[in-house]
């Protein structure tokens, strides 16, 4: 059954009020001249660390490490990603790279 286009465009005001209102919730709680608690501060230090181990951990987990072939284009893609970073401190640049050289080596040399 095709959707309207009046479904499509309260579909899309559903999804536009819901980003707005969780990107304005950290404001509306912690704005102005209220001290942010301390859970909230150790959070924002943790979590980025903990969210790219699972990252890590979650392409990885299919790995297949019985030939060079199948777990190569990973290793060195992951290499790269960790060389840029120490390189550059950029994590764009580095995540960027490390798919463009991820890609590479799975469509070009490992085929």
């Amino acid at each position: 059954m095709p959707i309207s286009v009046g479904q499509s465009i309260a579909i899309i005001a559903v999804t536009a009020l819901c980003t707005v209102l969780l990107r304005a919730l950290p404001f509306l709680v912690f704005g102005g001249k209220k001290e942010v608690p301390a859970v909230v501060s150790d959070l924002g230090i943790l979590l980025p660390s903990s969210i790219m181990a699972v990252l890590v951990v979650y392409c990885l987990r299919n790995v297949d490490f019985a030939a060079a072939g199948h777990f190569l284009p990973e290793l060195l893609s992951c290499l790269a990603v960790v060389g840029l970073h120490v390189w550059k401190k950029n994590i764009l640049l580095s995540i960027g790279l490390g798919t463009v050289c991820y890609m590479v080596l799975v469509q070009a040399v490992f085929v």
